[in-house]
C-alpha cells in the first residue's frame, strides 16, 4: 500500500503567530483517516498548507509522491476539497456552478452530478443565495466529489446537515471509499471521526499529540475507573500511581488508568465500595487525555 500524503516537520508561521508546528503524517491508500481536534488546534491550517492555499513556512509535503507546491496543479486535479466554510458566487445557481467546475476536468462530469444531486436531495436549479446552510454545504460537497477524486478532504464536512442527510452523507463517503477514494476527515466531533476512520491522528497546539488507529485508541494502556465509597466522602488528597484526569465528587472517584491492573485492583480493596466500573475508555476519555494540562 503506497501513501497518498506524506508531510515531514510540515510548519506554517502567520507572522510570529503559530500555525502548525513540525507536522509528520502519511496518509495510506485507500484508506479513510481523521484529524481532530478543537478549533484552532491547527487542522484547517494543515489542510490548506498540504493544498498549498497558503504557503508553508517549512518543512516537506507531498500528495500522490508529489511536491504540493510544485506540482500543486498536477495534484489538484485528483483531489476533491470541502471547505468548513463555503462561499460561492451568491447570484449563480447550483447547477451552473457544477458545470463550471467540471469543466477544469477532462471528463464528462453530467452523470456524477446528477447522481449526487438525487441522493443529496438538492435542487440544482435554485440561486445559492437563496439556499439554507445545509444546503450550501451540499453544494461543497457535490462540487467536491463530482470529478471522481482520487484523494477526498472534508474539513468539518457534517456542520449544517441534519442528522438524516448526516447518516446519508457518511454512507455516500464510505462509498468512495469503497470506490478506492482516500478520504482524510476532518472533525471536532468525537462520534462521527469514531464511526467513519480507520485511523486519527489528534492534534493540539499545532502539533501531532497522537496517531492511533481507532482501535488501538480504544485497546490502548488506559481503562476508564470509577467508583463510590459505601459510606464517608473520598479524601481530598486521594492519589494512586498511574492515575490521570482524576475526578473526586463526594463519595465518587473517576480517573483514567495506565498501570498494572492488579495493582489497580488491591488499592481499590482497602476501600468499602458500593460499586466498581473498569471499563474501556470512549474516544472522548481519551481525546481529554491528550488534552488535559
Amino acid at each position: 500500500m503506497s501513501a497518498v500524503i506524506e508531510t515531514k516537520n510540515l510548519t506554517k508561521y502567520y507572522g510570529s503567530a503559530r500555525g502548525i508546528i513540525d507536522v509528520s503524517l502519511t496518509v495510506e491508500e485507500g484508506e479513510i483517516f481523521g484529524f481532530i481536534g478543537p478549533n484552532g488546534a491547527g487542522k484547517s491550517t494543515t489542510i490548506r498548507t498540504l493544498l498549498s492555499l497558503i504557503r508553508k513556512t517549512s518543512g516537506e509535503a507531498k500528495i500522490f509522491g508529489l511536491d504540493t507546491e510544485r506540482d500543486k496543479v498536477k495534484i489538484l486535479e485528483d483531489v476533491g476539497y470541502l471547505p468548513g466554510e463555503v462561499f460561492y458566487y451568491d447570484d449563480m445557481r447550483a447547477i451552473d456552478l457544477f458545470r463550471y467546475s467540471a469543466s477544469f476536468y477532462r471528463k464528462d462530469c453530467t452523470k456524477r452530478i446528477e447522481e449526487l444531486s438525487a441522493l443529496l436531495e438538492l435542487d440544482v436549479h435554485k440561486k445559492i443565495e437563496d439556499m439554507s446552510l445545509g444546503n450550501k454545504k451540499k453544494v461543497g460537497i457535490i462540487q467536491g466529489l463530482l470529478h471522481s477524486p482520487r484523494l477526498i478532504i472534508l474539513d468539518e464536512p457534517t456542520s449544517g446537515l441534519d442528522p438524516l442527510m448526516q447518516k446519508t452523507f457518511f454512507n455516500l463517503i464510505k462509498e468512495e471509499n469503497r470506490r478506492g477514494a482516500t478520504i482524510v476527515f476532518s472533525s471536532h466531533i468525537l462520534s462521527e471521526v469514531q464511526r467513519i476512520c480507520d485511523r486519527v491522528a489528534i492534534i493540539k497546539d499545532g502539533r501531532i499529540a497522537a496517531v492511533q488507529s481507532i482501535d488501538e485508541l480504544r485497546r490502548s494502556a488506559y481503562k476508564s475507573v470509577s467508583f463510590t465509597l459505601r459510606d464517608g466522602t473520598v479524601p481530598k488528597d486521594f492519589t494512586l500511581s498511574g492515575a490521570e484526569n482524576l475526578q473526586i465528587s463526594g463519595a465518587s472517584v473517576g480517573f483514567l488508568f495506565q498501570g498494572d491492573v492488579n495493582f489497580l485492583l488491591s488499592t481499590l480493596a482497602q476501600y468499602q465500595l458500593m460499586n466498581v466500573d473498569i471499563t474501556e475508555p470512549d474516544l472522548e476519555d481519551i481525546f481529554m487525555h491528550y488534552y488535559v494540562g
